[in-house]
């Protein structure tokens, strides 16, 4: 994307944006010099930054597709981002074409770029919405009109926590959201972390995020376990216990060759809301 085009009402081309950095990381072309200057400084500290995205965004197809073959058709994906390719959407109507997802994000970029997307998608919304108001972004009305919440729905926050730092409570505003669902839904989360990273390399990815418009806090496992508090996560893959694991393991044939430094920035589950 030229950085002369038009920028959508909202947009400020002089800060990085964590949207559009995953966007660049992917592949995509929907960023400004702005946010290559901080993904370049990102890559310095962590190299694996690329093979780290991808990770997340293969935990995100496959526990979507999971989530269909096991009759779930309702789908909230909050902190959407902006990638074009591979969608929610997309992995879900794959096993299931009456399947129905609502994206949410905060960033007007994304609002732009996904006005564009899901122009003629049946069974797909979008709406701007804050994950730390899920009150509000339940309530919305494009929210209403999409998901039945009578039915079980899957909840999926994938990447997006370790921009909420402590004092906001990320803990508690996941719990929120998974009250108001019935049993039977899911939470599908991955998080970045610390654990097992050089110091340097924490504080130099910490430093690449500082001057956009979200500061990135990664956590422990055990703090990222929080978040599943009263669900029941389901095996990660066949044979292995239910626990929380690397994102690039996640549903993965071959666990071993799918635990890549890229992969180990991040723990994820997936887990059931019981009766």
């Amino acid at each position: 994307m030229s950085d002369t085009d038009q920028v959508p009402p909202g947009v400020d081309p002089d800060v990085p944006s964590p949207a559009r950095m995953y966007d660049f990381f992917l592949g995509g072309t929907e960023n400004y010099e702005v946010d290559r200057i901080a993904a370049a400084k990102v890559k310095k500290a962590m190299p694996e930054a690329e093979d780290a995205a991808w990770a997340n965004r293969g935990f995100l197809q496959r526990a979507v597709s999971w989530l269909a073959d096991r009759g779930v058709r309702q789908f909230i994906d909050v902190g959407a981002g902006l990638p074009t390719r591979n969608n929610t959407h997309d992995a879900a109507q794959a096993v299931a074409p009456e399947a129905r997802v609502l994206y949410a994000d905060n960033d007007p970029m994304v609002r732009a770029h996904a006005q564009k997307l899901l122009t003629g998608v049946d069974g797909t919304a979008f709406i701007q919405a804050d994950f730390r108001d899920p009150e509000g972004l339940l309530a919305h009305p494009v929210t209403q009109k999409t998901i039945d919440f009578t039915q079980p729905v899957a909840l999926l926050v994938v990447a997006l926590t370790h921009f909420v730092p402590d004092e906001d409570d990320p803990w508690g505003v996941v719990r929120r959201y998974m009250d108001r669902l019935v049993p039977g839904s899911y939470l599908a989360l991955a998080a970045g972390t610390h654990d097992r990273q050089a110091e340097r390399a924490v504080s130099g990815l910490k430093d690449a995020y500082s001057t956009s418009s979200a500061n990135v806090h990664t956590r422990s496992r055990e703090e990222i376990a929080r978040f599943f508090a009263g669900l029941e996560i389901v095996p990660p893959y066949e044979g292995a216990a239910p626990d929380l694991v690397y994102a690039g393991e996640w549903g993965a044939e071959d666990p071993e060759a799918a635990d890549s430094d890229g992969s180990r920035w991040s723990y994820c589950a997936v887990a059931r809301k019981p009766a």
